[in-house]
């Protein structure tokens, strides 16, 4: 990052790094200190816990999971992540279903690491999740329209970054969309999430 503050302070910055919900207020004030932070060009990807929450959605609904498209909120590690399942249209799950299916977005990459025994981690659905942001984010540069879940300086709550669907353009950040209105079940695990993703934000900044 500080390279990038010095050589190219004009550039876009997609952090996927772990702990995004650290690394990218990290790199924020990284930026600030050079005297050339942009919040419109610093983002977080959480690409991946949209692609995870469209595949556990698509098996269960018998789709391609090229075909569902799940809001996912919040931050980008364990209950910080928030998928908004009830906006999937044509979905429906018992409250048993909705918790295992929220949960395993939420947990998902320890499931791989279980997977290996320790010997690694979601490596290649990463790699996947980075070429996709990146791909939409060059098509928003070229003029496309674009809204995609990622991890940005935000006023929607007060945690200074959040996850939620933004519309990209020709100089990064364009739009924060607004959150809308969600379900019981996700209101709480937002009032669960919050707190824990702020702790998380101001370790960055410290």
């Amino acid at each position: 990052v500080e390279g990038c503050a010095e050589y190219c302070p004009d550039a876009m910055i997609a952090i996927i790094s772990n702990p995004v919900n650290s690394t990218v207020p990290i790199a924020a004030e990284v930026l600030k200190k050079a005297g050339v932070y942009n919040p419109k060009k610093l983002v977080g990807v959480t690409t991946l816990d949209v692609c995870r929450a469209n595949t556990f959605v698509a098996n269960s609904l018998g789709k391609d999971p090229k075909d569902v498209n799940v809001t996912v909120i919040g931050g980008h590690a364990g209950i910080t992540i928030l998928p908004l399942f009830s906006r999937v249209e044509g979905a429906t799950f018992t409250d048993e279903e909705l918790e295992a299916i929220t949960v395993r977005t939420q947990f998902g990459g320890d499931e791989v690491v279980a997977a290996k025994a320790g010997a690694g981690s979601a490596t290649l659905s990463m790699a996947y999740a980075g070429y996709v942001f990146t791909e939409n984010a060059l098509k928003a540069m070229r003029g496309e329209d674009i809204v995609q879940c990622a991890y940005v300086e935000s006023d929607l709550t007060d945690a200074e970054f959040f996850a939620s669907p933004v519309k990209f353009g020709k100089d990064g950040v364009e739009e924060i969309l607004p959150l809308g209105e969600l379900s019981d079940y996700e209101q709480s695990w937002f009032d669960k999430m919050l707190p824990d993703l702020k702790k998380q934000i101001q370790k960055g900044v410290d």
